[in-house]
């Protein structure tokens, strides 16, 4: 990707992407799939053959409450670690294991077969927006991009994006190891992108861990993990960002703004809307995470009033100079 021309990242962006196709022309035989312990062998459903008779549902693993939300009061670090892969290896593991049943699994796998473990980063600022949908992320993205001649990029990236409907509707443990496979490719192009020119990403691991934590926890705010748990760190061989915003506005704000857009809503999207309790249980794991924290951003005024506060703040905490809006 080149630097400096503020271009935004495109599915070329992942030259891996070629081996996607490939892979998945390929025709193979089904086989059982076994989830780590603690996962639910009812949830897999492998290719019938008609030479093997019929047999009767096996009964659940007794680890079957990681796949299901934790009960109010309860949430427990355990099964939300399991739900969430702290790391490359932990991710790569669990694709393994539906790969045979999921071919676009195994072309997820090929991407992080590229891609260096332990990242690093270029000389150049990097910059994350976290928000709900609705909250303003793609306008002020653009708008930081043109401002600071930047590198704009998404998660998850392209080249995987295509494949979401497929993993959104998977269990659990393999939904949230797809979106997380995709903050480490993404960190690839990061790293990449960094030694040209200010990075700007919207969404990126604070937004695959805080809807993990608020879908698996049921209940209210003081039902999710106390602060400082674990499950609010930031993964050790993931590349860190240098700031972290975090864009809030009203929910009734939020509403008509969706309103407006009428665009499809994704399941968790729809759920956001109909449950205040889900919202706000997202809105605290993000403000729950450390290392690197969010700041947060009242993105409520106008587009111009937003931009400056973020300007500033990116002014303070990268030392970039910006230019006045």
């Amino acid at each position: 990707m080149r630097g400096g021309g503020g271009r935004t990242g495109s599915p070329r962006s992942c030259p891996w992407l070629r081996t996607g196709p490939r892979r998945l022309a390929l025709s193979r035989p089904a086989a059982p799939v076994s989830f780590p312990a603690g996962s639910s062998s009812a949830a897999v459903r492998p290719s019938p053959r008609c030479c093997r008779p019929r047999l009767p549902a096996p009964a659940p693993a007794p680890g079957l409450a990681m796949l299901r939300r934790c009960a109010p009061g309860s949430p427990g670090p355990g099964p939300l670690r399991q739900a969430l892969p702290p790391s490359a290896s932990a991710l790569r593991h669990r694709l393994r294991q539906c790969a045979e049943r999921i071919p676009e699994a195994e072309a997820v796998l090929d991407l992080l077969e590229k891609c260096p473990e332990h990242q690093k980063k270029g000389d150049f600022p990097v910059i994350v927006f976290e928000g709900l949908d609705a909250t303003g992320k793609t306008t002020v993205t653009e708008a930081v991009k043109d401002n600071l001649n930047g590198i704009l990029l998404r998660s998850p990236p392209p080249c995987i994006s295509q494949w979401r409907t497929v993993f959104d509707d998977e269990p659990t443990p393999i939904k949230r190891a797809f979106y997380a496979a995709g903050n480490y490719i993404l960190a690839s192009e990061i790293a990449k992108a960094s030694t040209q020119a200010p990075v700007i990403i919207d969404r990126y691991w604070h937004s695959t861990a805080a809807y993990t934590i608020a879908t698996e926890t049921n209940g209210k705010v003081q039902d999710l993990p106390p602060a400082h748990d674990e499950v609010y760190q930031w993964p050790e061989d993931l590349l860190k960002p240098d700031l972290v915003l975090l864009l809030t506005v009203d929910p009734e704000e939020r509403a008509l703004r969706l309103q407006r857009r009428g665009l499809e809503k994704t399941k968790e999207e729809a759920e956001l809307e109909a449950n205040s309790l889900f919202r706000q249980r997202v809105e605290e794991s993000y403000r729950r995470m450390v290392n690197p924290a969010c700041q947060e951003v009242d993105a409520s005024p106008s587009k111009e009033e937003v931009l400056k506060t973020v300007l500033q703040l990116i002014n303070k905490h990268c030392f970039v100079k910006t230019t006045s809006v």
